[in-house]
């Protein structure tokens, strides 16, 4: 595993102000506390299940805000684990402590973790975590060319892919999230990427995570893409749909698109009880669509 960095640099016209700052941001986020990674997962499997039920396809997708080492979060995790039981969870912003080998056996399922920086502050890496009742067939991470500011690390996205008791049928999955406090364009680049590992996969696909479109121009370049791939986004209930993260009143940024599915009905919620995390969990239910069915 390869390590790099680079240090930040911040420009600020008033010198008083670029002092200040500068004396902060050496505090508490100096140049070397993150560093950024190759491409990798580390991999678990907990589970000898070989398939996943076509017929009933349950998905949790979290940001939870790096809060997997708190007890108020493993309750919350728990309890949404035992009530709804879903197959496939995509959760960003997880924290992995550096010489954790395993996790702990609250989540006894199959799942890979995809870092994209260590910090060395805490001896923790950060990334996102896709778990399953079943092993992926395949797997490939993604990593943005850009970075956010201050901190110089990436965004991450982890392509999985499961087998449908379907016959001859596997469900590709994407958990993502996107990147931050940059411009437009580099915005459009990494979703370009996304479309371009999912668009060789014909048959059902997931697509999941924290997209950060706090701004109608994102949300728009998003539907192009999803739009683009033949993705339908989960719909919400409206009393729902107002409880999903967002910024003011811009779209929602944590959403679920799919492709050859369909939704339960009343199985897309939001669960807004859990205050573990500023994300609320969002829960689907799907069944798989044959189309090539006569």
């Amino acid at each position: 595993m390869a390590l790099s960095y680079k240090k930040y640099s911040l420009i600020l016209v008033m010198p008083n102000i670029q002092k200040h700052v500068n004396t902060l941001v050496t505090k508490f986020v100096p140049y070397y506390r993150f560093l950024r990674l190759q491409e990798l997962t580390i991999d678990n499997n907990n589970s000898l299940q070989t398939e996943i039920n076509s017929k009933s396809i349950k998905v949790l997708s979290w940001n939870i805000a790096k809060q997997n080492y708190n007890k108020t979060w493993l309750k919350d995790f728990s309890t949404i684990i035992e009530t709804y039981q879903p197959n496939l969870i995509f959760l960003q912003e997880f924290s992995l402590k550096v010489e954790a080998d395993k996790l702990e056996p609250w989540l006894k399922m199959n799942w890979s973790f995809a870092p994209n920086f260590v910090d060395i502050h805490h001896q923790t890496y950060s990334g996102i975590l896709t778990a399953a009742t079943i092993s992926p067939l395949t797997k490939k991470v993604i990593t943005t060319k850009h970075y956010e500011p201050i901190v110089r690390t990436p965004k991450i996205s982890l392509v999985t892919e499961y087998l449908l008791s379907e016959p001859s049928t596997t469900l590709l999955t994407i958990n993502s999230h996107l990147i931050n406090f940059v411009d437009l364009n580099k915005f459009k680049i990494q979703l370009n990427e996304l479309e371009l590992a999912l668009s060789t996969h014909r048959g059902p696909l997931i697509f999941s995570g924290d997209f950060n479109t706090w701004s109608q121009k994102r949300a728009v370049l998003l539907n192009q893409v999803t739009t683009q791939l033949g993705l339908t986004p989960v719909i919400f209930a409206p009393h729902e749909k107002e409880k999903i993260k967002r910024f003011l009143l811009s779209p929602p940024l944590d959403r679920i698109f799919y492709r050859n599915l369909s939704v339960k009905k009343a199985s897309a919620k939001v669960l807004d009880k859990i205050c573990s995390s500023d994300h609320k969990p969002l829960l689907a239910e799907f069944t798989y669509i044959n189309t090539q069915k006569n």
